[in-house]
């Protein structure tokens, strides 16, 4: 399944580019631990070091808001969103109370495009792990969960799950202890299988254990990071 939010090739300087491209490139970057939380993005830094315009940066600065992997300080700029323990715990908790249900509901409603979707998107995750892309994979990894979401037809829920999906993403990517597990494979592929059987009550055992799981692998504890400027941490993405 192709996803749009990842770009198949990096930005070449000189040549043109989409704020989609600049927004792809800054989200690998900080999904990839490339970019400590905090990091202020100057619109000309980043323009300088990916070749493009001001008006680029902060288009796909806005998009990358949205997503709340960015934050727009008003007089001061754009920095790297910096979740703290309290925020992890508590999205985890909003996750761990809306997503069982959703995966009992998946399971419930699945249809054999569906599960053959779900299907194609884990081998994407695994492509992107087995290929480093860990940027890529974490929200890959996110994803999945909120394209459960919308199997379930719950179209209010599925809001609520995309927005802290995005938050999670983050979180994940920053304080996950096991990053050559960050996908957490094996618990996606059981909840397809839940599915595609549809057993209601397995997918949504499986779903709050994976959840329980991921909260349990974060180590929230704050870390010093080495300093990298944006030109190195974008470098060959």
């Amino acid at each position: 399944m192709a996803d749009p939010i990842f770009s198949s090739a990096p930005i070449r300087p000189g040549a043109p580019a989409s704020a989609e491209a600049v927004a792809d490139t800054l989200r690998r970057a900080v999904l990839a631990h490339r970019v400590a939380p905090g990091t202020k993005l100057s619109e000309d830094e980043v323009g300088s070091a990916l070749g493009v315009g001001r008006a680029i940066v902060r288009e796909a600065l806005r998009a990358l808001a949205h997503e709340h992997l960015v934050e727009i300080q008003r007089n001061r700029g754009a920095f790297v969103a910096r979740p703290d323990k309290r925020e992890a715990v508590e999205i985890f908790e909003a996750r761990s109370l809306l997503e069982p249900r959703t995966a009992r509901s998946a399971a419930a409603r699945a249809e054999y495009a569906d599960v053959s979707d779900l299907r194609r998107h884990l081998a994407e995750e695994n492509e992107a792990m087995g290929s480093g892309d860990s940027g890529r994979a974490v929200y890959l990894s996110g994803q999945f969960h909120v394209q459960i979401a919308r199997i379930a037809n719950q179209v209010t829920i599925a809001r609520f799950v995309e927005s802290l999906v995005l938050r999670s993403s983050l979180i994940v990517a920053l304080y996950w202890q096991r990053p050559s597990a960050i996908c957490e494979c094996h618990a996606h592929e059981a909840l397809v299988d839940a599915i595609a059987m549809g057993d209601g009550a397995g997918a949504e055992e499986i779903m709050h254990g994976h959840l329980v799981d991921l909260l349990s692998g974060l180590d929230l504890a704050e870390r010093p990071r080495e300093g990298v400027s944006l030109a190195m941490a974008l470098k060959g993405l």
